[in-house]
């Protein structure tokens, strides 16, 4: 299912669009604007289907784009899905399967429906229980993390930052049977020393937002992803894909850069306050 070669060739790779999702739900189910419509969802990956692109896992992209292994299919995408929400197993599993796709899903380990003991935090929604992030496991699916309470990991302390990477990882890692690579942060957001502490903590490859296509020979645990949500049409999904994305995210880059600053200022205060 990867569509990987057997040679490295990194300086020819082709750009890959890696897929953003979160809930594959409609109104009234969810009020999410990044939730996706199970009919807008097939409708998408038949097209992917038809226009002949190749899905590949996170991993296995990130470590072509890196030189590590072989050629990328011509039309590479990635789906990946973030937080590990329920519908994933319910919507979205049977698609692939019906298509011979492959994706990633990055849990989030304390929202998971038994999580029992190990729960952190208020689940946003119905999230995938054990026994299903095994059957996608099974199937193919790669399972990533994506933290294991969902903060801001560039605004918490080095000590539950590294707690947070460990745990999230461990528990994938012995529920599922299989090592555990890929990291995706909560709410995209990441820093030098939160890049230095995933790849401390065992992570080869991880992923932000940033709203673009992503490249060989990029920064490996900051990989772009392209967010799709409830108000992509067919259009601009087929633009996005392609690689044609500049003009489809120009609102979401002004707002990105704005609320970094605020960020940015936010964590120079919160320093000051805590030296005084």
């Amino acid at each position: 299912m990867t569509g990987l070669g057997r040679q490295p060739d990194p300086g020819r790779q082709p750009r890959v669009p890696i897929l953003m999702y979160h809930e594959i739900a409609a109104r009234p189910e969810t009020a999410s604007r990044l939730a996706v419509p199970p009919a807008a969802f097939a409708a998408q990956l038949a097209y992917l289907h038809d226009a002949g692109f190749s899905t590949v896992t996170f991993a296995d992209a990130a470590a072509a784009l890196a030189g590590e292994t072989g050629r990328l299919p011509a039309r590479p995408v990635v789906l990946t899905f973030d937080d590990g929400f329920a519908d994933f197993h319910r919507e979205a599993l049977p698609l692939l399967r019906r298509y011979g796709f492959t994706a990633t899903v990055f849990v989030t380990t304390g929202w998971i429906a038994d999580a029992g003991a190990y729960k952190a935090g208020r689940r946003p929604g119905q999230m995938l229980c054990w026994n299903q992030i095994r059957e996608a496991a099974g199937a193919g699916v790669e399972i990533g993390a994506h933290s294991h309470g969902h903060p801001q990991l560039d605004q918490i302390a080095p000590g539950q930052l590294r707690n947070e990477l460990a745990v999230s990882k461990a528990l994938l890692e012995d529920g599922i049977g299989l090592p555990v690579l890929s990291l995706a942060y909560p709410f995209g957001y990441s820093s030098a020393g939160v890049r230095r502490t995933a790849r401390a903590s065992g992570y080869r490859h991880a992923c932000a937002v940033a709203n673009a296509t992503a490249r060989p020979g990029g920064d490996g645990y900051t990989l772009p992803r392209l967010t799709v949500r409830a108000s992509t049409s067919p259009a601009s999904f087929e633009h996005i894909v392609r690689g044609h994305d500049s003009k489809i995210y120009l609102k979401d880059h002004a707002l990105t850069k704005g609320f970094a600053m605020i960020r940015r200022s936010r964590a120079v205060l919160a320093g000051i306050s805590r030296r005084a």
